[in-house]
């Protein structure tokens, strides 16, 4: 087997909090470089994460809640959105465009595309905070902390 490229560490950054209609989602960016994130793509990344929760989360038992990461990737552009549904399932999403064309995602999550190591890397961290917060404390769920819970890191 060979690889193209060593592994290279990249930036994880917690961005903001996106309020859209009654949800709010941690909103990450991920780059192969530290260049800030391309901001069309950012945008871009917001008209899609819009669009997947109007056509698909109302059709889960969601808890308004989730994460999104915006993945400037070596070869394109790679953004998920991802909520929690029926306590413990995690609903994930994933479009992807060319590098020169960030404005052009498409929906990619039929094809069976999940993630890359980095991208599993932040739904790990998510899924610790889901768990720690929420799960946990079934009595209580700390909804509060987990929106909270974010990282920040070179990995």
């Amino acid at each position: 087997m060979k690889l193209f490229e060593e592994y290279r560490p990249r930036p994880i950054q917690f961005l903001e909090n996106w309020r859209i209609d009654a949800w709010i989602i941690k909103v990450y960016g991920i780059t192969y470089t530290e260049d800030p994130l391309d901001q069309i793509l950012i945008e871009s990344a917001r008209e899609a994460i819009i669009e997947r929760l109007k056509e698909s989360a109302s059709e889960t038992n969601h808890y308004g809640v989730g994460f999104a990461g915006i993945h400037q990737g070596k070869t394109g552009k790679f953004v998920f959105v991802d909520w929690w549904a029926d306590e413990n399932e995690l609903h994930h999403h994933v479009y992807v465009s060319q590098s020169e064309k960030p404005s052009e995602l498409k929906y990619m999550t039929p094809t069976g595309l999940t993630a890359c190591a980095w991208d599993l890397y932040l739904i790990c961290h998510e899924r610790r905070a889901w768990v720690e917060f929420v799960l946990m404390q079934a009595s209580d769920p700390d909804m509060e902390g987990y929106l909270h819970a974010t990282v920040n890191e070179i990995i």
